[in-house]
């Protein structure tokens, strides 16, 4: 993988997991700032916070692993 999408790809991941967890502080801490939705609403966007918080870890995970693996190589080719 080249050094640019890789970049891009960790900065999304990067930007999602900061979104995540600034709608996780705003459900958690802010709750009434939020407007006039049910409880149903409350739960449905904090899981959606968290799949996105996971998701979003999962990909940086993956990028990490992918970024070793393409190192191991280069230096083995040495």
């Amino acid at each position: 993988m080249n050094q640019k999408l890789y970049d891009m790809l960790k900065s999304s991941a990067e930007a999602d997991v900061a979104k995540a967890k600034l709608s996780l502080n705003l459900l958690g801490n802010h709750a009434v700032g939020i407007g006039d939705h049910s409880t149903k609403d409350f739960y449905n966007n904090a899981e959606e916070a968290l799949s996105l918080l996971a998701d979003a870890y999962d990909r940086l995970d993956a990028l990490e692993t992918v970024s070793y693996t393409h190192l191991r190589a280069h230096e083995t080719d040495s």
